[in-house]
């Protein structure tokens, strides 16, 4: 069984067990989250939401915070002497996918 969830903007495959990689949630990890905007359920037969499944909720548990590997951002403009280099590490949060509830 699983779900497609819209969270903080982006849309993730949800399964039951499995650990997903969002942007930073300011919550601590082992605290509890509820994803009620769930557009796609799949189980015994799929439930598509219009936009969100009615009834419908993920629950899962955030495991911890981290941040990813540099990307390096890099401008210039040939014959003109101009470069920037800059560095940038985003911030993640690991969630564990705990339930998935259809009403």
């Amino acid at each position: 069984m699983y779900a497609l969830v819209e969270f903080q903007g982006k849309q993730y495959k949800a399964e039951e067990g499995k650990c997903l990689k969002v942007d930073l949630i300011a919550k601590d990890p082992g605290e509890k989250i509820d994803i009620d905007s769930v557009l796609l359920v799949s189980g015994d037969h799929i439930s598509v939401g219009e936009p969100y499944v009615s009834g419908a909720k993920v629950s899962a548990v955030v495991q911890e915070h981290g941040k990813d590997k540099k990307i390096i951002v890099f401008k210039y403009k040939p014959k003109k002497d101009y470069r920037r280099k800059r560095g940038h590490r985003q911030w993640f949060s690991i969630i564990k996918i705990e339930n998935i509830a259809l009403a």
